[in-house]
């Protein structure tokens, strides 16, 4: 099968197009047949081997042997399953994240049947599915889960225009916040189109100089930082971040939990699955779309990882096969 390997830590030109071994699924496991996946900010990461929490996991000089396919997002279609499956069958068309077993760059790959894995939301395309995976259920993990959000609620999402942050505009209108997007000059209009109540252009305002004071600041991008926003929270106001250094992200959401009032909070959003039924049935109902930047095949992966490196994507960069 085809699928794009890499062999050292480097610029974009260390992805190369390979023909490796078709995998097999074991007993618990499903063969997936994929027909898109994303390129996103986590596996530019990963490629230039930038993270010292990723190095310890996928190999401190080179990437490891089994993590030499990135890719954490995909969807498509059920091949075989082991003879332990009992979830899914073959020609299920389903979406879902690799998480720390990546591969998801290649034609096939195998995931256990019980993990992130579910059937793709029946109006999307593979190409659409493949858009919501991380984006959408990383929001609702942070939002939902560790912010509390509440109708009524004021938001501020900071990247309001990038993979997370055009879900985490939807979302918060969705559970009834008033929702404040900040992004640049080109993309405005796509984030009012979302559903954001008012835009700030971050190159032309700074919303910390407004006076407004909201009770859940959400930072996709890593744009900004817990002193910088502080004082735009409420009395017992959040503020998420999606990104950063892990341990001392980790270190100051206890901290601020400890000490009370306005909170700093950071985690991980590993298992999907439950995310992923629950914007099934959004997306399914039109309450929740997928924003899709540019479309490259497997072979432009190289042209692709220099687009998202650049850092001016709209939404999601989408790799079909």
């Amino acid at each position: 099968m085809k699928a794009i390997v890499y062999t050292e830590y480097g610029p974009p030109e260390v992805l190369r197009l390979a023909e490796v071994e078709k995998p097999v699924p074991q007993d618990n496991q499903v063969l997936i047949r994929i027909h898109a996946t994303t390129a996103a900010a986590a596996e530019v990461m990963e490629r230039k081997g930038e993270s010292v929490i990723g190095r310890i996991i996928l190999g401190f000089r080179k990437p490891r042997k089994r993590f030499r396919i990135l890719g954490l997002e995909l969807a498509g279609e059920i091949e075989s399953v082991g003879r332990a499956v009992q979830r899914f069958r073959p020609g299920d068309q389903v979406y879902g994240f690799t998480g720390f077993r990546l591969g998801a760059y290649a034609e096939y790959t195998c995931m256990p049947e019980t993990g992130s894995l579910t059937l793709k939301p029946a109006n999307l395309t593979y190409e659409e599915a493949a858009a919501v995976v991380d984006g959408a259920s990383t929001t609702l993990y942070f939002l939902r889960d560790k912010g509390r959000i509440q109708r009524g609620q004021k938001v501020l999402i900071i990247g309001a225009s990038g993979c997370i942050g055009t879900f985490a505009v939807q979302l918060a209108r969705y559970f009834g916040a008033d929702v404040t997007g900040v992004c640049s000059t080109p993309h405005v209009e796509l984030v009012k189109s979302l559903g954001a109540d008012r835009v700030v252009d971050y190159t032309r305002a700074d919303f910390t100089k407004s006076g407004e004071r909201y009770d859940i600041i959400f930072d996709t991008a890593g744009k900004s930082s817990f002193s910088h926003c502080k004082d735009s929270l409420t009395k017992n106001g959040c503020y998420l971040v999606t990104n950063g250094t892990m341990l001392i992200n980790f270190a100051r959401t206890l901290w601020s939990s400890l000490i009370g009032g306005k909170r700093f909070i950071f985690g991980l959003s590993i298992d999907k699955t439950a995310a992923l039924v629950f914007f099934k049935d959004l997306i399914e109902a039109g309450k929740i779309k997928p924003v899709i930047d540019r479309r490259y095949p497997l072979e432009q992966i190289v042209e692709a990882h220099r687009y998202v490196e650049a850092g001016h994507k709209q939404g999601n960069v989408v790799i079909t096969m």
